[in-house]
């Protein structure tokens, strides 16, 4: 009898051994599951940043060439009026002055519209970067939606190389 019962607790002994092991080869899979599931997420997010980051480089650079070609083109008029000023002194037609102050004038009206559009084409940029940002945020939402029902209905999502 004793032996019969030693062998039942061996018995039991053992099944509760391999119980142990499926339960601890479960709890492994799903821990590498979720490690990797969290990788990919912070790969992605990443990924984002690295991207919106490139996008402010070029915004600033192109922005800052834009406030220099801009200086440069005021410095520019103001010298050529101010050089125009110092010749009517000298010069004693008047015309021909009034025609070199309109010139400059106009030079001088035509670099403020050039620093204007080149703000408004700055403005532009920013806005196109902000609704590319929306429109991507927006799809990895929706992506991430249908993923989730294709979860829940079943099926495995497809991965795409």
């Amino acid at each position: 009898m004793k032996k019969y019962s030693s062998s039942e607790v061996d018995n039991a002994h053992g099944h509760l051994d391999a119980e142990m092991q499926v339960n601890m080869r479960l709890f492994r899979a799903q821990r590498n599951f979720y490690i990797s599931g969290f990788a990919l997420f912070l790969s992605l997010v990443i990924r984002r940043l690295v991207i919106l980051i490139s996008t402010q480089a070029t915004l600033l650079a192109q922005s800052e060439a834009a406030m220099r070609q801009a200086k440069s083109a005021t410095t520019t008029a103001q010298s050529l009026l101010a050089q125009n000023q110092a010749s009517v002194a000298q010069n004693d037609t008047n015309e021909a002055h009034d025609r070199e102050i309109t010139e400059l004038k106009e030079k001088l009206a035509k670099a403020e519209k050039a620093l204007v559009l080149e703000k408004k084409d700055k403005e532009a940029i920013k806005s196109q970067a902000e609704s590319v940002n929306a429109e991507y945020d927006r799809l990895s939402e929706e992506h991430r939606k249908l993923q989730a029902t294709v979860e829940s209905a079943g099926g495995e999502p497809k991965k795409y190389a």
